[in-house]
């Protein structure tokens, strides 16, 4: 009896001690959401608009989940669920000379630092991290293969990313705005020219095609005070002029424009802000430490999540520049009351969908898959801009929050919001039937 005790105490122990190891904290040199951070600081600096953040999140990690599921046979190789994707992954490097971790690591700052406009500022952010994993005690022939395993990966994943018509953008038509009517025009106070009229041609990922989910049409276009459409434009009107202390925090905490500016006399100040798919991506940083992922499956949450916020805004821009739906600021200013301004900045491209409710439904529902719908976390993503944070029940709860904040910032009509929220969540839904398809499943902490 007291043998049996006494192994059952033992068991107990390594299994406390197992979960213990996989609850702690990832090592300084293993942590996802530095590299991805510095990733975002760059796209800050160079003010990337939403929908190429988003294609930029998607390639450089996906490097990084190559080389983690070369290594570890339960993570589902990219190739499984991403049709497109039929690139060799095979590296030069034996598996038993470097460490997936580090070499993934290095791989997410290596291909932003070859993608991104100012990526040579990268650079220091690499020698860091060198510097970092000398002092933890990596030896310098492992730090040295790991490089290069890295540097052979993102090779592969540039090469991929070339294909997928970015680089003919510049080469397609641009966009002529239509002044007066139903159509959008550029909104103060800098008046900028349309964003990525053309992103519907860049190649997805998990959806099929740009106009796979087309949503409901918006309320059609009236200056009849009667009507639908005016309805919506003075619920917005209302709304501004009514204003909650809480409202107003939910509209700053989601604001995420990278095109931020104010005046100051004849000045035009620019506020540089991490984009909306960088806010999600930051919540991916916070969820994947409080469920205390190990790094593999850290890498993978990241990777799918960014993966899918590419799709939303594929789909979403599809759209937007299909209806060309008129901003809420240049209907009521010309309608209305030509002295209102919305709270937030609007941003330079059409109405219809919202982007927010599109990606934060989409990111929304690949995360509850992985990680459950109710799973409560603080989002403090917003900080450094001096807003939140913030408590959320759910990932669905801070999707719903994000969608309805741009009603309160006076630069979406409700309809947009409500068909951007299922047009979310259906990218949402194909992304989850082809990670389930491939034998991804959901995970356990």
């Amino acid at each position: 009896m007291i043998k049996r005790i006494s192994i059952l105490i033992l068991a107990l122990i390594a299994t406390s001690a197992y979960a213990q190891k996989n609850k702690k904290q990832p090592l300084p040199y293993l942590q996802v959401d530095k590299a991805i951070n510095a990733i975002s600081a760059v796209m800050i600096h160079d003010v990337v608009n939403p929908p190429a953040a988003s294609r930029y999140y998607a390639y450089v990690t996906m490097g990084a989940y190559n080389l983690v599921s070369l290594n570890n046979k339960d993570i589902v190789p990219v190739n499984n669920f991403i049709k497109s994707y039929n690139q060799d992954n095979q590296i030069s490097i034996p598996q038993d000379k470097y460490d997936h971790s580090i070499a993934a690591m290095y791989c997410i700052l290596e291909t932003g630092k070859q993608m991104l406009p100012s990526g040579y500022m990268i650079q220091e952010d690499e020698d860091k991290y060198i510097v970092l994993l000398k002092e933890s005690g990596i030896n310098d022939e492992v730090i040295k293969q790991s490089i290069a395993a890295a540097t052979e990966m993102a090779a592969k994943v540039i090469k991929y990313s070339k294909s997928d018509n970015y680089g003919k953008l510049s080469g397609r038509l641009r966009y002529s705005p239509i002044k007066g009517g139903k159509n959008w025009f550029p909104t103060p106070p800098m008046y900028m020219e349309a964003v990525e009229p053309n992103w519907k041609t860049i190649r997805p990922m998990f959806i099929d095609s740009s106009n796979q989910f087309i949503p409901v049409r918006p309320a059609t276009f009236s200056t009849d005070s009667t009507s639908e459409f005016y309805k919506e434009a003075m619920a917005v009107y209302k709304v501004s002029k009514n204003m909650s202390v809480e409202q107003n925090m939910i509209a700053n905490f989601w604001d995420c424009n990278p095109f931020a500016v104010t005046t100051s006399g004849h000045m035009m100040i620019g506020f540089k802000k991490i984009s909306p798919g960088g806010h999600w991506m930051n919540i991916v940083g916070i969820v994947v430490k409080k469920a205390g992922l190990s790094f593999d499956r850290s890498i993978q949450v990241a990777t799918l999540v960014a993966m899918t916020e590419m799709d939303a805004f594929i789909t979403c821009w599809d759209e937007k520049y299909r209806s060309n739906g008129i901003r809420p600021e240049t209907f009521i200013n010309k309608y209305i009351d030509i002295k209102w301004t919305p709270l937030l900045q609007t941003p330079p491209f059409p109405e219809y969908p919202s982007g927010h409710a599109v990606l934060s439904n989409s990111s929304a529902g690949v995360l509850s898959y992985l990680l459950g719908d109710k799973f409560a976390f603080t989002d403090d993503s917003e900080i450094p801009y001096g807003v939140g944070p913030r408590d959320f029940k759910s990932f669905k709860q801070a999707a719903e929050e994000a969608s309805l904040s741009r009603f309160y910032g006076g630069i979406h009509f409700k309809d947009a919001i409500v068909n951007g929220n299922q047009q979310g969540r259906d990218v949402a839904a194909a992304a989850v039937k082809k990670l389930k398809a491939a034998g991804v499943n959901p995970l356990t902490y």
